[in-house]
């Protein structure tokens, strides 16, 4: 019988949110919107699966990661010598486990307002991930935004079925500037979420098809890999060598871009990738004045600004929509509006400080 397998991609840097979110220490390890982690967050969000979870991190993270995870009995951890991008990830964890067992794959770090809606949303992408379809989600846009891609979905066959509960994908658009964001919004547009839904054997298949250089230096990866524990619990693999010969490709470029396959699910449940300091402002409590304040902060007269302290005592008097952020080693302070901008930053920050 099938078994629905969370796949949590958490290797990724979030240099956005420098200085906070550092190379050892991740936006998904971090509590960025309440108690838990990102990481925890997104554990919780799909309980109601039971079963294991598998998660893709570097190798370096993962004793973090599983002193993090309070289910740790259930998780399957696999440790990437060097992060190649979602494709070779994913195909790692679909390597792992049985060709018609489904596999739902979200990043570590993003947030969900309504987990029920994201729940009912996965239990239609599974149902349609099970027809042999590639799934992803399409979040209804709640604003004009560059920062995201787009899925721009066909019309529905009514005559196929009475009972209609996905798309088929026409193409995907990658960051599109505003004015044709405003057009692809205005024609039913989705936002392209990142997370998507398919039949680890169904993936393989379409992966050998469109980019089978990557199915070949995962497969040699695994064939070298350690490991430890059993794959009926909690186990560990560290890949070999060779994953470091796998193409950087995301899984939207590798497969779902050139499958004929592909599918979307539309998604209305308050998603958000948590993707830069701004993101993290609009999705904070504010006060009165539009301030988030957090940690020893104090603001006369300044008004829209995230303000956040994890060292010394911040202080600010006359500002409006900046982001100052200050840990017990560096400090940032950018206009909200260029937050997206952090990660050129950080490029050009010594290796010691990232």
């Amino acid at each position: 019988m099938a078994t629905t397998i969370p796949v949590i991609l958490s290797g990724g840097a979030g240099t956005r949110l420098w200085p906070l979110s550092r190379l050892k220490a991740p936006k998904q390890l971090q509590r960025l919107l309440g108690p838990d982690t990102m990481l925890q967050s997104t554990i919780s969000r799909i309980d109601h699966l039971g079963g294991p979870v598998v998660v893709v991190a570097g190798v370096d993270s993962l004793d973090q990661i599983a002193a993090a995870i309070p289910t740790a009995g259930r998780i399957r951890l696999i440790g990437e010598p060097i992060g190649r991008n979602t494709a070779p990830a994913v195909t790692a964890a679909a390597l792992t486990v049985a060709p018609d067992d489904v596999l739902l794959v979200l990043p570590a770090d993003h947030h969900i307002a309504d987990p029920v809606a994201f729940r009912v949303a996965v239990d239609r992408a599974v149902e349609v991930a099970a027809s042999g379809r590639l799934v992803t989600f399409g979040v209804v846009p709640s604003r004009l935004e560059t920062g995201y891609g787009y899925i721009i979905p066909k019309p529905p066959d009514e005559t196929a079925s009475s009972r209609v509960d996905f798309n088929v994908i026409d193409r995907f658009v990658e960051k599109p500037d505003v004015a044709t964001a405003a057009d692809l919004i205005e024609s039913g547009a989705l936002w392209n979420s990142g997370m998507f839904v398919f039949a680890a054997g169904v993936f393989i298949e379409e992966l050998s098809r469109h980019a089978p250089e990557i199915l070949a230096c995962v497969e040699e990866s695994l064939r070298s890999s350690v490991s430890t524990g059993n794959q009926m619990d909690s186990w560990r693999i560290e890949l070999g060598h060779e994953f470091a010969s796998a193409p950087d490709v995301s899984v939207d470029v590798a497969v779902m871009q050139p499958t004929d396959r592909g599918a979307v699910v539309f998604l209305d449940a308050g998603w958000n990738d948590v993707g830069s300091w701004e993101s993290l402002w609009e999705l904070s409590e504010q006060d009165p004045t539009g301030n988030v304040d957090i940690g020893d902060v104090v603001a006369l007269e300044s008004s829209r600004n995230y303000l956040r302290s994890d060292g010394p005592l911040v202080a600010v008097i006359g500002i409006e929509g900046l982001v100052v952020v200050a840990t017990d080693d560096a400090v940032l302070v950018v206009p909200r509006d260029r937050a997206q901008d952090v990660k050129s930053l950080v490029e050009v920050i010594p290796p010691e400080n990232k």
